[in-house]
């Protein structure tokens, strides 16, 4: 359902460059040049203003109506199949820009290869102005339905952006609010001995998603007096998809191990009880999920051949696999208290300067931090969001949203994150959806992530006619900014519950698999593959009945 709560807003999106793409001056001259009906672009851009005009009150009424739902999706499907085309004519363009530089324009005579081309040419244009009609009829139709479905106009999804920079576009993480009691409660635990002379313990952190459990177990582990205290420290992320092998594997890279050539737990183990041998150890293991106590006693076993007082610290949402893996001392996080959650949020909507906040602001900003229940990462996303915002009626616009009183049993998605995602700008909402084919914990790259941005087409140029990597550092700044993104030494990554987020706006479109190729949907244009849990050599291979027309990205996930 969370997912249909912002399927307009994800839409509005792509519209918006639809819009961009449509007016542009090589696009027309094309049409014009070539004598096709340039009368269809302006019908194929009104009826898309016609139908962006009513996304907002869609995207309202198709979480209770079916109707309405399917309707979304059939618009989808349409506006994808308009962008696909844009991006051929875009292409015929450039090829014949590259054709007329190296053709010889003193050459006076058709020879036959010129012939051939422009008959080539010629069956382009007609097939682009059959595709295009194509493509118009579904869109009328769509227009026809909205009036029946009862749908209304209303203001854009974001609303008027406010024209302000912000006035730094990263947010200094290293101040944390309300947690220093926290980190020395689980310090004094790492630092104590073992339980029944065992060589090592487990310390858990447990609270629900997005109280801030891996940032408290990042401070513990950067602190120097847990640097100084064990001779090995390692952190693995793994998160909901739990393999033995797999982990083993990333404990000895951390170590600095090589152990990529193997699958035999046997050798993988043995390589690494000969590394901890009389070694203290810390080892976290962050987000865990899986409950099983025979998966985690086959994980542990080298475990006990380290120096006594050796420990794993694990971050979960659940209080059983506390239980499971036998901690010693388990913390669970409480949710900020309202100052420390209105100093956060100032944190970042504010650059930290709380003290000469506009006072009417204040009263709102409040508001909305108590909505926000204590809850870290909703606060920061939500300051990060209204940094840009300097009016209060766009601040009582987050306040009083519908979408605070959303609940969706079958989501971990926060309303706080949701918002945030709803009043991003049109740009970054193409850009955030598309990082949900990234699988959870991975590092990302700013330099990579902008070059798939572009590789893509995701980047719209700008009017100060900057380059397109400097676009991009924009985009991804920004979003750093509002917290979408956060920092891990010189790289980056997505918290769990963002990426969930960025899996419910993109649905079908944006897809991970990660074990049976046969749930890939149709409408999969954007594709990545775990090879950790599937054997990739059979993707293409003919066995499989997925079309894969419609794919833009394929990323292999190693």
């Amino acid at each position: 359902m969370a997912g249909e709560l912002v399927g307009g807003a994800f839409l509005s999106a792509f519209l918006q460059v639809a819009f961009d793409r449509l007016s542009s001056p090589k696009i027309l001259d094309y049409f014009q040049g070539r004598k096709l009906n340039d009368r269809l672009l302006r019908k194929l851009k009104i009826t898309l203003i016609s139908i962006n005009a009513v996304i907002d009150d869609a995207e309202e009424k198709q979480i209770r109506n079916p109707n309405v739902k399917r309707w979304v999706d059939e618009l989808k499907e349409a506006v994808f199949a308009a962008e696909d085309l844009l991006d051929e004519i875009e292409t015929e363009i450039s090829i014949q820009e590259l054709e007329a530089e190296l053709h010889d324009t003193s050459s006076k005579v058709p020879n036959l290869s010129t012939a051939m081309a422009s008959a080539s040419v010629n069956l382009f244009d007609k097939e682009i102005e059959s595709r295009i009609e194509e493509v118009l009829g579904h869109l009328d139709d769509l227009v026809q339905q909205k009036d029946l479905l009862g749908l209304k106009d209303g203001f854009g999804v974001g609303g008027k952006q406010s024209q302000r920079v912000p006035s730094t576009s990263l947010v200094d993480e290293t101040k944390v609010y309300g947690r220093d009691a926290d980190k020395d409660d689980v310090m004094n635990s790492l630092f104590s001995g073992g339980v029944n002379g065992s060589c090592f313990s487990v310390v858990s952190i447990v609270a629900m998603g997005g109280m801030g459990k891996t940032t408290l177990a990042q401070l513990v582990y950067n602190d120097g007096r847990v640097t100084d205290h064990f001779d090995i420290k390692s952190w693995i992320y793994v998160s909901d998809e739990f393999d033995v092998i797999n982990l083993t594997k990333k404990f000895l890279h951390a170590l600095g191990v090589p152990a990529h050539d193997s699958e035999d737990l046997n050798i993988l183990q043995l390589k690494l009880k000969d590394k901890l041998i009389d070694k203290k150890f810390l080892l976290v293991l962050d987000d865990v999920w899986d409950e099983k106590s025979d998966t985690w006693e086959r994980l542990l076993l080298p475990l006990i051949h380290g120096a006594p007082g050796s420990k794993v610290l694990a971050t979960t949402r659940s209080e059983r696999v506390a239980e499971v893996m036998h901690s010693i001392s388990k913390h669970p996080l409480r949710q900020l208290g309202g100052e420390e959650g209105w100093e956060l949020f100032c944190r970042h909507a504010f650059d930290g300067r709380d003290s000469d906040v506009n006072p009417d602001l204040e009263a709102i900003g409040r508001k909305i931090v108590d909505k926000c229940k204590g809850l870290p990462l909703a606060i920061k996303t939500l300051g990060g969001l209204l940094r840009t915002k300097y009016e209060e009626k766009e601040w009582n616009m987050i306040l009083r949203s519908n979408i605070w009183d959303f609940n969706d049993a079958e989501s971990n998605i926060i309303p706080a994150l949701r918002l945030s995602y709803h009043y991003l700008p049109s740009h970054l909402k193409r850009c955030f959806s598309y990082c949900s084919i990234f699988p959870k914990g991975r590092i990302l790259s700013e330099n990579e992530l902008i070059l798939l941005w572009m590789a893509e087409g995701l980047l719209q140029h700008s009017k100060q006619n900057k380059r397109m990597e400097e676009v991009g550092e924009e985009y991804f700044r920004d979003l750093v900014a509002r917290s979408f993104f956060q920092k891990l030494h010189s790289d980056f990554v997505m918290h769990d519950l963002i990426i969930d987020l960025a899996t419910s706006v993109s649905g079908e479109f944006c897809y991970k698999l990660e074990k049976d190729i046969k749930n890939i949907p149709k409408r999969t244009r954007h594709l990545s593959i775990s090879g950790d849990f599937y054997d990739t050599s059979t993707i293409f291979d003919g066995s499989h009945n997925y079309q894969y027309s419609n794919l833009r990205t394929f990323m292999l996930q190693g």
